[in-house]
This record gives C-alpha cells, structure tokens and sequence, in this order.
C-alpha cells in the first residue's frame, strides 16, 4: 500500500481522486474538469500529475489516468467506490448499542409489568446523545464535500 501524506490528498486532489475511484475507468482531464467544477482541463491535469506522482493513477497510453491503487483517507472510509465519513460508522455503532438499551428499558415494562430502573435511563441517555452527535457532524462533513464538488473555484 503506498504511504501518501494526508496534507497531500485534501481538497481539489481528494475531489478529483475520489472522482476518478467513483467512475471505475479511466479519464481525461477535461472529464474530470466537467465533473469537479475546475476552471480549465490544464488545472485538471495538474491534479491528475500529482496525483500520478504519489501512485494513486497511472496514465493509460491515450494520455487517459485511472485508478492504480485505491488508499484509505484520513477520517473517512470506502465503501465500494463511495468514500464516507467514518463518523457515520461511529453513529451507527452507537445505535446499535442503543436500540440494545432500548430493548433492555422494554423489557420489563412489557413481559414483567414492571416500570423500569431509573439506570436504565441514565444509561439510553449518553447513547442517545452520541448517536445524534456522530450523525450529525458525518452528515454535516459529507454535506460540506459534496458543497465543495459542487462548487466553482475563484
């Protein structure tokens, strides 16, 4: 696996690497210009060289870059071909151990007739707030690089 410096893979390069791992066959630069929102094909070809250089790409013999290898990027995952914050993992960690408490808090409400101990209250309610939490700020992270795809640059 190719050790890249994460300062090295952010921002334009992360969008046109991520771009070029979602279509899964090579490209030019002007595809890749059109698809990210970038101000010429030579500024395209300047991310796809120096993406190249770290051996993320290789150039095909029709001047075309495809994916070389696929690396892991600092807080985020791939799945499949999508990269995804990991804080959405991290989410659907906490609500799988809250749907458990959930069920624990059911429990004797419905087969004892019995209420619930308060614990398992204090228990559902950091759970509850860290499943929001992680939610959120995955989302509002994924929000904010799909704003920056979108975008044209100054």
């Amino acid at each position: 696996m190719t050790n890249v410096n994460p300062e090295e893979l952010e921002g334009t390069t992360l969008n046109v690497y991520s771009y070029v791992v979602k279509e899964g066959k090579s490209v030019g630069p002007r595809e890749v210009m059109r698809a990210t929102n970038l101000t010429s094909p030579s500024v395209a070809h300047w991310h796809l060289q120096k993406l190249e250089g770290l051996g993320l790409l290789t150039k095909t013999e029709y001047g075309e870059y495809t994916v070389k290898e696929k690396v892991n990027v600092s807080g985020h995952l791939w799945v499949g071909r999508k990269l995804v914050p990991r804080l959405i993992f991290h989410s659907f960690f906490f609500m799988g151990i809250l749907i458990i408490e959930l069920g624990l808090l059911a429990y004797p409400l419905i087969i004892q007739g019995q209420a619930p101990s308060i614990y398992l209250y204090y228990l559902i309610s950091p759970t509850a707030i860290a499943t929001v939490l992680f939610l959120a700020e995955g989302m509002w992270l994924t929000k904010k690089i799909h704003a920056e795809n979108r975008k044209k640059p100054k």
